[in-house]
């Protein structure tokens, strides 16, 4: 794909949470206050509420599927091989449908660089989710940005990250996955259960 607006496809009837990997489902390695991603399968440590969290969302009905940028790939800093064994691992330990990936750097102009919408409007339209009713989760502000791009509500882990400034303001702020995954279900069941 490439830069520009993405085309949104129909809406289907199942609502998502779309988590960003590093710094979310599993911990981030931090230098000199910047969340890098882990550069190894030994460096993976998946976050400690994970598991309980993300069982809590799929037996509210929610379908899970994680959304990574990886630029070092495109900057010849990692290898891919690397990012798809963490997320086979991840996906191994946890209940996710799948992990969507954009491998591209800002430079490359593509449509599924968070805070481009590609990777949820992806999603959506593989597991026939209604955006309206979904949440992306993030630690970051590409992430919450994402989220608002596809039209989803969002919530921000707040790490506190140094180098991290939200430019736009979150539907909500928590500062574990365990929180976020208590007030989406609290959210979901104020609404309409109609699937």
């Amino acid at each position: 794909m490439t830069g520009g607006s993405a085309a949104r496809p129909s809406t289907g009837s199942r609502p998502a949470v779309f988590l960003d990997r590093d710094g979310v489902l599993n911990e981030a390695i931090v230098r000199d206050g910047t969340p890098c991603p882990p550069a190894s399968l030994d460096e993976l440590r998946i976050t400690p509420d994970a598991r309980t969290a993300l069982d809590a969302l799929v037996d509210a009905g929610f379908v899970l599927i994680g959304v990574t940028n990886q630029p070092d790939v495109a900057r010849g800093t990692q290898r891919r091989e690397v990012v798809e064994a963490i997320n086979r691992a991840l996906l191994d330990a946890l209940p996710l449908s799948d992990i969507l990936v954009c491998y591209h750097d800002d430079r490359d102009g593509c449509a599924c660089r968070k805070p481009r919408p590609g990777l949820l409007l992806d999603g959506t339209a593989r597991f026939a989710v209604d955006l309206s009713r979904s949440f992306m989760v993030g630690d970051r502000w590409r992430d919450v940005e994402a989220g608002r791009n596809a039209g989803c509500r969002t919530v921000f882990v707040d790490r506190g990250y140094a180098a991290e400034a939200l430019r736009g303001a979150p539907d909500h702020t928590v500062t574990s996955l365990g929180e976020a995954a208590a007030w989406i279900i609290g959210q979901a069941s104020g609404r309409s259960n109609a699937r």
